[in-house]
């Protein structure tokens, strides 16, 4: 329904009604539409800012989705650092003991990049600190493959010198131990179980039910054989390139002094005698006539699982034979 206009007539004292032009009518008309769009306009404003666009909260979507995603890439790679630097230490403390090589120096191992900015363009990123501290970790993770491969490169090379001495070389258990359940303490500083002192125990000792063969870990010369002190029976095997082998508490011999023996052959059975209590073996080797962690001399019997299970087992305070 028109509206109808009206205007105080003072001289009449009556209401005029007004006619407005085509004009008049069409600013109205203007006037009610600009501020209907502006009004319109402002709600649409306060509404993006408080709920954003659909493009907004798609971008908001995908960099959650991003930021969970460089969350995980992180913490894979500090589980593939922990693994890598397994390996590094089993280079290090096992493949280059056993060929007399000296470690990769740790400045080497863990340099950094030098010169330039390398994130310089990633720091206007969002999330920049989350994803710089990948990157970084991702540069470190493929320098140290890259060096850690051309150490594995210098030990395979050392392998194909060195055939002859790796067949002498001590590597295997002195008794079978597929399930490592023989292992009874380890090398180092252990309670003596008869004095109750602290003493320097120079080997590895093996739980097994007397009779139980003894092996020579290594081939080379039966040097000893006898009653030695505080040992008991044992034999001493030379292998020659600086290495020997001792096994000690034994309840018989099988083999002859001077007789040269193999990697697993028998030479002797697991007792009891001399400074013990209770039948086990007793098992040093020596490099340059100097007792080292024979734990580091089963690299043909046990796998990288395996192998850290034994350093574990060696390494606690188990008990002690002799």
């Amino acid at each position: 329904m028109r509206k109808v206009y009206y205007i105080y007539n003072s001289r009449t004292q009556t209401y005029d009604r007004i006619y407005p032009t085509v004009r008049q009518r069409a600013m109205s008309y203007l006037r009610r539409l600009f501020v209907g769009m502006g009004f319109g306009a402002g709600s649409f404003i306060i509404l993006l800012i408080i709920f954003g666009s659909p493009s907004e909260k798609e971008l908001r979507k995908e960099n959650s989705r991003l930021k969970a995603q460089y969350n995980v890439l992180s913490r894979r790679m500090d589980e593939t650092a922990g693994v890598l630097q397994d390996i590094q230490q089993r280079d290090d403390n096992l493949y280059r003991v056993i060929f007399q090589a000296d470690p990769v120096p740790t400045a080497i191992r863990k340099a950094g990049y030098g010169g330039t900015n390398r994130y310089e363009q990633l720091m206007g990123m969002a999330n920049s600190e989350l994803v710089i501290n990948t990157t970084q970790k991702m540069d470190m993770l493929s320098k140290q493959l890259y060096i850690q491969s051309r150490s594995f490169d210098d030990v395979v090379k050392m392998c194909k010198s060195n055939d002859e001495m790796l067949q002498c070389m001590p590597a295997i258990q002195p008794i079978s131990n597929k399930d490592l359940r023989r292992t009874a303490s380890g090398y180092g500083t252990r309670i003596d179980p008869i004095y109750g002192t602290p003493k320097f125990h120079a080997g590895m000792d093996f739980s097994a039910h007397p009779g139980t063969e003894v092996y020579a870990t290594g081939n080379g010369t039966v040097v000893k054989m006898g009653w030695q002190t505080g040992y008991g029976n044992a034999i001493v095997v030379d292998h020659g390139f600086g290495y020997q082998t001792l096994y000690g508490h034994l309840q018989g011999f099988r083999t002859q002094l001077g007789k040269k023996v193999v990697r697993g052959e028998v030479i002797g059975e697991v007792g009891s005698t001399g400074k013990s209590t209770g039948p086990h073996l007793h098992y040093e080797v020596h490099v340059k006539w100097q007792p080292v962690n024979p734990v580091n001399y089963y690299f043909m019997d046990l796998n990288a699982e395996d192998y850290d299970r034994m350093i574990q087992i060696a390494a606690n305070h188990g008990k002690v034979f002799d």
